[in-house]
């Protein structure tokens, strides 16, 4: 059984400069022996942590439930009798009292982590296959579709935020630890640094993909200058920091990095023709597209400086992915596996055959076009695919079935506006996880942003009754491209996650009722 002395946890707290008041510790209770933020999980002898939106109800319950102490912000009448811990920030206590409870469990992974306002699932999935086979299925991956654990099928998951809370961060990766796993390789949003849902956790390898404007809103970050300086911090806390040199503020980031990490320990790489407009560095690595179409594409890597020579990984790679903008996410990977001790050869194979769940999945039909469904959720993300799409194939028309989240991301629905207006013909305005808000709401926002001379608009906020009326206007010469939702088999409604089929799932029914 797991346990953690009080005293442990006062002096890490002090340690941290966190702890304002602290319990007697009396002979009956030296120690708790279970820990949770949900009072529903709450056990005999546990710590509940009050955090969020706290209700004097939840401490209650715990209590009902065994919880003999709690730790909040403020002292709570709810909590009399019980071991109080009072702390200047409850977020980042519960990470550093998570960590500590669940045996420190980072310090036994190898763990690389990616950021980035797109391309943060597909790096790490990528990263994942190669170090899969480099080390023997002992990898784990944390992922905003997957958490894998251990080399069982039961230990993969859904997961449910990019980066879970700290206290399930912890817990998993203890999982991880005791089932075998040696390396991890994970995401990390914006958010979990906002939220500190990853206070005093090191990185061995610290990816920055690119930044461009997202998560901005009443819910999230309150400006963009926000939003960069929480995506900043994976590099203050990486041994090694890798950089896509061609992200916007460039000089910005590596600055960030070189603050804490050694010039020698810091890895830029970028295209063959890209030449960066501020001073930094020479890029390390350049790679060269070879050729790209709807069902994959083939690049070359280059190691330039002396540091990237020592890593190699020089070589011709395929990738199972079709679209010159997954070939960064590609090299990213290689770079990120070569510094976790895995071959050329491996990285080369398992990128011939990677797969990345509601990543450009595509469907043809006999009389309707191409039907693409990707997880594209922001303007920079949904441009690429666009872009890529339209550099491919003559069409008449591009239709495209899109909505925007919820209570967050309330920047994404000009940027949608604004990708529509350069690429679309026709958009159908939809649902995708409205939570709380009114998803015909969201549209009309969407809409009101484009420009009605370039894109016939029209809102369906039923999402399968939108897919249906794409892929029954759309004619053989045509693109219906289902953003947004991916692989995802839920829609968030009013604080529900609601069975959902999935965009290709849905699209499959429809054409085949069409072909009959």
């Amino acid at each position: 059984m797991m346990q953690l002395q009080l005293g442990e946890i006062s002096a890490l707290l002090t340690e941290h400069h966190l702890l304002k008041k602290q319990p007697v510790i009396t002979a009956a209770l030296q120690a708790i022996v279970g820990v949770a933020y949900d009072s529903r999980k709450s056990t005999a002898g546990s710590l509940f942590f009050c955090k969020g939106n706290y209700k004097p109800a939840y401490l209650t319950a715990a209590r009902e439930n065994g919880a003999v102490a709690y730790m909040a912000e403020r002292e709570l009448a709810e909590g009399d009798g019980m071991a109080a811990f009072i702390v200047t920030n409850i977020q980042k206590a519960m990470s550093l009292i998570s960590a500590a409870f669940y045996g420190f469990p980072q310090n036994q992974l190898f763990i690389i982590a990616y950021t980035g306002t797109k391309g943060k699932t597909t790096s790490s999935y990528f990263t994942h296959d190669i170090l899969k086979t480099a080390t023997a299925n002992k990898t784990a991956l944390f992922s905003t579709i997957d958490r894998i654990v251990g080399p069982k099928p039961e230990q993969e998951f859904k997961s449910h935020l990019t980066t879970p809370e700290s206290l399930d961060l912890f817990h998993d990766m203890r999982e991880a630890v005791d089932s075998g796993m040696t390396h991890l390789v994970m995401e990390v949003s914006s958010q979990a640094y906002l939220k500190n849902r990853v206070y005093g956790l090191h990185f061995d390898v610290g990816v920055f993909l690119n930044i461009t404007p997202d998560h901005v809103g009443a819910n999230e970050h309150p400006n963009f200058e926000n939003y960069l300086h929480c995506k900043l911090q994976l590099l203050a806390n990486a041994n090694v920091c890798v950089i896509n040199a061609e992200t916007d503020r460039l000089l910005q980031v590596y600055q960030a990095a070189e603050a804490t990490t050694d010039p020698e320990n810091i890895y830029l790489f970028a295209h063959q023709d890209f030449q960066p407009q501020v001073a930094v560095p020479t890029i390390d690595f350049r790679y060269k597209s070879d050729q790209a179409n709807l069902t994959h594409s083939q690049f070359e890597v280059y190691p330039v400086t002396a540091k990237a020579q020592q890593i190699d990984h020089a070589g011709t790679y395929k990738l199972s992915l079709p679209g010159t903008f997954n070939e960064s996410n590609a090299v990213a990977a290689i770079i990120t596996s070569g510094l976790a001790g895995a071959s050329t050869a491996a990285a080369q194979t398992q990128l011939a055959q990677a797969y990345v769940p509601g990543r450009m999945e595509s469907l043809k039909t006999e009389n309707h076009g191409m039907i693409y469904a990707d997880y594209a959720h922001n303007y920079a993300s949904l441009k690429a695919l666009l872009k890529f799409l339209e550099s491919q194939q003559a069409t008449d028309k591009v239709i495209v079935v899109v909505g925007s989240t919820g209570n967050k991301g309330v920047s994404r629905r000009e940027g949608f506006a604004k990708a529509l207006n350069e690429y679309a013909d026709v958009a159908i305005l939809t649902a995708d996880d409205p939570g709380f808000e009114d998803p015909k709401a969201i549209a009309d926002q969407i809409n009101a942003k484009i420009d009605h001379n370039k894109v016939a608009v029209t809102i369906e906020i039923d999402r399968p009754k939108a897919i249906a009326l794409a892929i029954q206007q759309s004619t053989n010469r045509d693109i219906v491209v289902l953003a947004g939702k991916g692989d995802d088999a839920y829609q968030k409604i009013n604080g529900v996650d609601t069975p959902y089929p999935t965009d290709m799932v849905v699209a499959k029914e429809i054409v085949r009722g069409l072909q009959k």
